[in-house]
Order: structure tokens, then C-alpha cells, then sequence
């Protein structure tokens, strides 16, 4: 009877990591494409001031920052309305003078495929980022 509990739990784990392989590999162009509404690139090279520029941002939006990572560029935050909203930002260089920023949002553990809301948050990180280089409070 153990042999057969031990053939069944190995059956059943072996078809589970098919599954996840073939999706894992199902996922070619739909995450290029959903890496292209999620990351902008920025004309400076200040990686502090667009964390903190993201920080304010997020903030202006009424999410709560969960964490900020200024060594590894990386900020979280999460808001709560009709549902819950993670989103994580990450800044990294794109050549000498310009900061690749990306975010991933999920909504209720689930990824955000739809570009408006990427397209809010950078819209409104453009208008910060702009404010901070001409020194306007």
C-alpha cells in the first residue's frame, strides 16, 4: 500500500512541473510586451532623486511605501480601495545619462495587463520628475 501512495504522490508531482514548464515557456512575447508598457526611460542620471521622486509619486497616488531599497533601486508599495494594489518600481542605468525605470503592478496577486494604469503612474512620475529638474515645490 505505501509503494502505491509513494507511485501516486510521484505521478502527481511530475505532472505539476509540466504544467509550470509549459507555462513558464508559453510566456515568450506576451512579457516583452507587457515589459514595454511597464518601463520608461528618463533623460538623468540622478538614481536618488527619481527613488525619491517615485517615493512622492506613489504617495501622491495613496499608496502606502512598504519598503525602499536604495541599493538595489527597488521601491514597494501597496494601496488599498475597491481592491488591493501592490506595485513594485525598480530604477536602473540606461547608458550614461538616462535611469530605465520599470513597475509592476498586481491587483488582488494578480499581474496588471492593462497599460492605463502604467500610463497613470508615468505620466504622473514625468510631471515630478520634470517639476524636480526645474526646482519647483
Amino acid at each position: 500500500m505505501n509503494a502505491f501512495r509513494l507511485a501516486l504522490l510521484v505521478v502527481f508531482c511530475a505532472s505539476g512541473c509540466g504544467t509550470t514548464h509549459q507555462r513558464l515557456l508559453d510566456s515568450g512575447s506576451s512579457q516583452v510586451q507587457l515589459r514595454s508598457i511597464q518601463s520608461r526611460a528618463f533623460e538623468t542620471a540622478d538614481r536618488e532623486l527619481a527613488l525619491r521622486t517615485i517615493i512622492a509619486t506613489l504617495q501622491d497616488f495613496d499608496f502606502v511605501i512598504d519598503e525602499a531599497d536604495d541599493e538595489l533601486g527597488s521601491v514597494s508599495a501597496t494601496k488599498l480601495a475597491r481592491y488591493e494594489l501592490r506595485v513594485t518600481v525598480t530604477v536602473r542605468p540606461h547608458g550614461e545619462r538616462r535611469l530605465l525605470i520599470r513597475a509592476n503592478l498586481q491587483m488582488t496577486n494578480k499581474p496588471a495587463l492593462d497599460p492605463e494604469p502604467y500610463q497613470q503612474f508615468f505620466a504622473g512620475l514625468e510631471k515630478a520628475m520634470f517639476l524636480e529638474a526645474q526646482q519647483v515645490d
